[in-house]
């Protein structure tokens, strides 16, 4: 399996704003509330799609077939409010890298489940060994991250 740079730089990229967006996200919500950070955080998010969707055109898809979707894939708004709270919540009591660890460590368990069990549609990907030892090394080195 060839391994494809570009997707995985863009995977980076987002590593680096899920970083910036979680310690912007949690000074609002110093300041603000924690539900009340995550509404502006998700109503600007709002703003911003729609003026990509509907005034600059940038869809691709088709919303009347919004119908056609499986149930499943509707409760990735409800998620986003728990991602959203759950960092704004806990980067201000552990620290931006703590808490970023403990995010990517919770991401890449659950990725490589949904993987190997092709849950959600997605292609089976059987967890190999060099996965699973990966992953513990992973977890080695968030343990001393996290270590004071």
């Amino acid at each position: 399996m060839p391994i494809k740079i570009l997707p995985l730089l863009i995977a980076a990229l987002s590593g680096v704003a899920m970083a910036i967006q979680g310690t912007i996200n949690s000074a609002l919500g110093k300041v603000i509330g924690l539900w009340e950070s995550t509404f502006i955080v998700h109503l600007t998010g709002l703003l911003l799609v729609s003026l990509l969707l509907f005034i600059c055109k940038l869809g691709d898809g088709c919303l009347t077939d919004i119908l056609k979707a499986p149930w499943y894939s509707y409760l990735g708004g409800l998620l986003g409010v728990l991602i959203i709270y759950s960092v704004v919540l806990s980067i201000p009591k552990v620290g931006v890298a703590p808490a970023t660890t403990a995010i990517v460590l919770g991401q890449v368990f659950t990725a490589g489940l949904v993987d190997h069990l092709g849950l959600f549609g997605m292609n089976k990907i059987p967890f190999s060994l060099y996965n699973v030892l990966g992953t513990l090394l992973m977890a080695g080195g968030a343990w001393l991250i996290l270590k004071r």
